[in-house]
């Protein structure tokens, strides 16, 4: 790199970095999680992050003084109600495709920074060529590294088979998960208490089963965990080429959590499909979020009007006015805070029948 592309870079970076040194807090009522897959894999797009780009982030985290945590301590906080230091970011990456190994890790080992890897255990025991080794993964673990459970099949879990009861499909899933969890605990010596949900995918029937379990769950929904986040289906930033551009990253690790009190419908299931999108009703609790200026968004139909049922309580209702398509949709929801730079995010996922 040129001296001169060097500067530049560094003044980006000073610019990008002026709304956290002037907005620093002593504690915050959230983390913000980020999720990866494959590093440096240009063939597969949609779940890939250059090289560059996620060179860039670490960068961005450490010249921001962003404090990396282990998953597992963020969730503890949580679990305890316990305000965190100002700019706490965790770092998760879903499948342990290869490339963890051999581009992410040196990455973050020279940093000595933890991560999370959430392992579907069927693709490792299989010894696909795409994925890790049990080996591997306890090389990494030596090095802040941990491992959750994914699943054994990285199914659509969600889904019953034709004709599977309602009794049926749950002890599947069931099994299909405690399966996933004796293999990494045998493996790598440690039983997993956290989970990802394959695709991002649940109901409340798997939110409860996955609680019930004792494991607490991460979605693919974005945004921050706050304190009040629900453990049945915690959010993460979704990381890939797409997304992955510094100033968009910047953002959303600076995002605050809206406190909910109520989100309803919860499950994200929907039955059928209709003439519009899912009627949804969100009551927030107190902040500083400037509620004058709440929008919401669908994606591929933009901004949608929200109607305040009552504007005092903070509860408020909305509708996508064009029905979602086929597969996975979402709900997205920000408002600006007083501290410049700074936005409150919440992200529902909606599931819709093909």
């Amino acid at each position: 790199m040129t001296l001169t592309a060097k500067l530049l870079n560094g003044f980006l970076l000073a610019i990008l970095l002026t709304p956290l040194i002037n907005t620093a807090m002593a504690d915050e009522r959230q983390a913000v999680v980020l999720m990866y897959h494959r590093f440096g894999e240009h063939q597969h797009p949609s779940t890939n992050i250059t090289l560059a780009q996620f060179g860039a982030h670490l960068e961005y985290l450490s010249q921001a003084g962003y404090e990396v945590w282990p998953l597992t301590k963020v969730v503890k906080h949580l679990s305890e109600k316990r305000p965190f230091p100002a700019r706490v970011v965790s770092i998760s990456i879903d499948d342990a495709y290869q490339s963890v190994f051999t581009e992410a890790f040196p990455r973050m080992k020279q940093r000595g920074w933890p991560f999370t890897v959430f392992v579907s255990s069927k693709a490792v025991d299989d010894q696909l060529a795409d994925f890790m080794s049990w080996e591997q993964m306890r090389e990494m673990q030596s090095h802040n590294v941990s491992f959750e459970n994914h699943s054994a099949s990285h199914d659509y879990l969600v889904r019953r088979g034709q004709g599977e009861t309602a009794d049926q499909w749950l002890h599947r899933v069931k099994t299909d998960i405690t399966h996933a969890q004796q293999r990494i605990t045998k493996e790598l010596g440690r039983e997993p208490t956290l989970f990802a949900y394959p695709y991002g995918e649940y109901t409340t029937l798997l939110a409860n089963l996955v609680k019930d379990m004792g494991l607490v769950a991460f979605g693919q929904q974005s945004g921050p965990v706050g304190l009040g986040s629900d453990q049945r289906a915690l959010p993460r930033f979704p990381m890939a080429e797409q997304f992955g551009a510094i100033d968009d990253f910047s953002q959303k690790v600076q995002t605050l959590a809206f406190p909910l009190l109520s989100v309803q419908p919860w499950d994200p299931l929907l039955d059928k499909q209709a003439d519009k999108g899912p009627h949804m009703e969100i009551q927030l609790g107190h902040s500083t979020a400037k509620l004058d200026q709440l929008a919401c968004f669908v994606a591929g139909q933009g901004q949608v009007e929200i109607e305040w049922i009552d504007r005092k309580a903070r509860h408020f209702s909305l509708q996508a006015p064009k029905p979602l398509p086929a597969g996975r949709g979402r709900y997205n929801c920000t408002a600006p805070s007083p501290r410049r730079g700074r936005y409150y995010w919440f992200s529902h996922l909606w599931i819709i029948p093909r």
